[in-house]
């Protein structure tokens, strides 16, 4: 019996790694630059900073060139960085290796073949009270820049 709960419990945690591929997407309709103004201004409404922005697509189709690469991965894609010193220390203050999840990402993409839909990205935490905060803040900035 016990071995049987064992299996049983080794596959729930097999499908639930399976079902959670570490990322938190959500579309929106419209162009890519005005969504992702949108979520800078919601980051910005609640008085953060925007560190640093990359620009992956860019980076993918010119090192795609230098690497023989023809497909296109992105039509346009970037990575918003941005943190909460609030959040963050209260996080950190629960335990110092949360350092890891700081600082806060939201990717911004669009795909070839797929016009005017933008996709919005971010990691998904593990579900405990200490990372809270930052999934809803995330969840919280993605959701007013899709208003």
């Amino acid at each position: 019996m016990a071995r049987l709960i064992a299996i049983l419990l080794g596959l729930l945690f097999a499908l639930s790694a399976a079902a959670d591929d570490g990322a938190r997407v959500v579309t929106a309709k419209g162009k890519f630059a005005d969504v992702k103004d949108d979520v800078v201004a919601a980051i910005e409404q609640r008085g953060l900073v925007v560190n640093f922005v990359a620009h992956v697509g860019d980076m993918l189709e010119r090192t795609g060139r230098d690497l023989g690469k023809t497909k296109r991965v992105y039509d346009q894609a970037e990575v918003i960085e941005f943190c909460s010193a609030t959040v963050s220390r209260a996080m950190m203050e629960v335990d110092p290796q949360h350092l890891v999840y700081c600082p806060y990402t939201i990717a911004v993409y669009t795909l070839p073949g797929k016009p005017g839909v933008v996709y919005l990205a971010h990691r998904t935490y593990p579900q405990t009270a200490a990372l809270k905060p930052v999934a809803d803040l995330l969840q919280g900035v993605i959701a007013d820049a899709t208003k």
